[in-house]
């Protein structure tokens, strides 16, 4: 699909090139090699120009993102999806849990990206998948995906400088000692396995994740957890270095006799939109699965305790 913004040059920008100009605005090296392949992928007052044309401030720039050609190997299929927000630039989706974000060997119609294909291409529209904050499969709750090159460069970049918020709400059985505190363990790979993380203070590489309990019920304990740094499993992983591994995760704690899978869920996340810079907020009420370990603990009651 095509993404077309125009700018009003400012007299600051006298003297730049146009691609210098672009960077400034958040255009990734890619996004301006893909303005090279349209001659009208960029006009100054309405003529094509060279991203190499030096900008004299007072102009009206306006730039085309095309893309004609979906994700290859990602084939449209129909599947529930349920879309909190949408604009030109980025869609937030609440993922329900034991659907993976991207095609894999055994998973390739069963996906998020499957999904999203589907949808745009009953639409009509050529949608190339880009997702800015990856859940596990079995991880339920909010993810970004950008639907163009220059929200996906921006999104990236502002995750890797922490600027998106990511909460997260997780049930772990038991009382924790400690009704909040932060987790400073470094994650690296299990030795013999590709999938498993550890905890691992010589070549980890660093992570940290923020706690808070909210309450107990049915012998289990609600927690707030907020992302610093965003490790592969780095929240199970953590839970698990605690002493308090959330219910139902296969891989750290096969303890399944309330819930089928672990129990977490990407409860809430806050960010600028790349391209208008407006302050966004999401939340996505816990799923049932969660709720009926906790069921006093409803939407309402955990919005309360959270301000």
């Amino acid at each position: 699909m095509d993404r077309c913004l125009t700018y009003d040059v400012p007299s600051e920008a006298n003297g730049l090139r146009i691609e210098q100009y672009l960077h400034r605005q958040g255009y990734s090296r890619q996004a301006r090699i893909q303005l090279k392949k349209y001659t009208d992928g960029v006009l100054l007052d309405g003529r094509p120009v060279f991203l190499t044309h030096r900008l004299l401030g007072g102009e009206r720039l306006s730039v085309c993102l095309r893309e004609s050609q979906p994700s290859p190997n990602i084939r449209p299929v129909c599947l529930p999806l349920s879309i909190l927000y949408e604009d030109e630039d980025l869609l937030v989706v609440q993922k329900p849990a034991g659907m993976p974000i991207h095609p894999s060997l055994h998973n390739d119609e069963n996906t998020l990206a499957n999904a999203l294909a589907w949808y745009y291409a009953h639409r009509g529209q050529t949608f190339v998948f880009r997702c800015c904050n990856r859940l596990d499969r079995d991880t339920s709750g909010l993810t970004i995906v950008a639907k163009n090159m220059l929200s996906a460069g921006i999104l990236s970049e502002r995750t890797a400088l922490k600027e998106i918020r990511r909460e997260y709400l997780g049930i772990a059985r038991g009382s924790l000692p400690s009704s909040s505190g932060t987790i400073r363990a470094p994650l690296g790979r299990k030795p013999g396995s590709i999938i498993e993380r550890v905890v691992d203070f010589e070549r980890g590489e660093r992570a940290v994740t923020h706690y808070r309990v909210l309450g107990e019920e049915n012998g289990h304990s609600l927690i707030w957890l907020l992302l610093e740094t965003g490790r592969t499993h780095q929240i199970r992983v953590h839970m698990q270095y605690l002493g308090f591994p959330l219910v139902g995760d296969y891989l750290y704690n096969p303890d399944r006799e309330w819930i089928g899978r672990q129990a977490l869920h990407a409860y809430r996340m806050s960010f600028a939109h790349p391209v208008t810079g407006r302050p966004m907020v999401f939340t996505a009420p816990l799923p049932q699965d969660m709720q009926r370990i906790l069921p006093s603990y409803t939407p309402d009651r955990i919005l309360s305790q959270l301000e």
